[in-house]
């Protein structure tokens, strides 16, 4: 197939691309570079079935397609509350130009969307049917509500226009390729761990997560396009570890010297999240594989190899390139 992955170049998109390509497709890879990195989809950039296309989707664009996987959205606080009103264009407009083009084209779209519409839940685990407690002025908002209309322009293209959509709500994800400063728990943890800077807990520590290594995610995300079901699907691990449990595994595993601090819990971050993931094993066959202790190595092993290559002075800083 002819397969368009927008946000290509970044942490997931990039992941997604090398097993699209291994499986022989023809892909065209669509990223402005605000988050994403060439390093990340070098090894393509000679193949005759890969193409890279330096654009800006709050921009139209015409392409001949059979898939869409709309994956373009900084994901992590710090960087899509660098330019909030950019983040929501990218959720509105964005979204919009690609499911013009997936109704142009005739082309399956996929969204992907995220846990975070679920807000700071008052339902634990979280279902598909859940509709969520945002606040829809706060500083995540520009994210959190910028998901809850994409997924409503998606799904109103379905119903109007008859476009073929699936969406995707990804819970977190973690692996190699993710940046070093994007803010993330594990990223942070890691990243503080090799750098013999004591690990920031926000809060008592006593707030949740549940961490998907990335393989598996990608996983998730082509049994959803490959299949009958439109979702929405909860894609995420149901194991659920506390924040201060995470830095506690991370402290092990690379420098058990590291001290633990805390500091002020961040405005609306969500105190407890797990997926309810049985429309995902029910519909997809679909269940995480990679355990957090084998999943962190990995990825530990990826930031310890970047850190050799790179000045260690930008690594924590909380600015992207625009």
């Amino acid at each position: 197939m002819r397969i368009l992955v927008t946000g290509g170049a970044g942490f997931v998109g990039s992941h997604l691309i090398d097993r699209l390509m291994t499986d022989g497709h023809e892909v065209i890879c669509l990223d402005n570079f605000y988050t994403g990195h060439k390093r990340n989809i070098l090894r393509w950039l000679n193949h005759p079935r890969f193409e890279l296309i330096h654009h800006d989707i709050t921009d139209p664009i015409r392409l001949e397609v059979e898939q869409i996987y709309h994956m373009a959205c900084p994901a992590s606080p710090v960087h899509y509350q660098y330019d909030p009103i950019k983040t929501v264009k990218i959720n509105v407009m964005g979204t919009l130009n690609m499911l013009g083009l997936a109704k142009r084209v005739h082309a399956r779209f996929l969204l992907a969307s995220t846990s975070e519409v679920y807000g700071d839940p008052t339902v634990h685990p979280q279902r598909e049917d859940y509709r969520g407690n945002v606040n829809p002025i706060g500083i995540r908002s520009c994210y959190d509500e910028g998901k809850r209309i994409a997924e409503t322009l998606t799904f109103d293209y379905h119903r109007q226009n008859s476009v073929d959509i699936r969406v995707a709500r990804i819970f977190n994800t973690y692996g190699p390729r993710m940046l070093e400063n994007d803010g993330r728990v594990v990223s942070n943890f890691v990243i503080q761990a090799l750098q013999d800077i004591p690990l920031t807990v926000y809060g008592d520590g006593s707030q949740t997560r549940s961490f998907c290594y990335v393989s598996d995610l990608v996983e998730g995300l082509m049994r959803l396009m490959n299949r009958a079901y439109i979702g929405p699907v909860n894609l995420g691990n149901p194991d659920e570890y506390t924040i201060l449990e995470l830095a506690t595994v991370v402290q092990k595993l690379v420098n058990p010297k590291v001290k633990i601090e805390f500091a002020p819990l961040p405005e609306d971050d969500p105190r407890r999240r797990r997926p309810d993931t049985t429309k995902a094993l029910t519909w997809l066959s679909w269940q995480p594989t990679v355990p957090l202790q084998q999943g962190l190595k990995l990825t530990v092993e990826d930031f310890r190899e970047r850190l050799l290559v790179s000045s260690p002075k930008n690594h924590l800083s909380s600015t992207p390139t625009p």
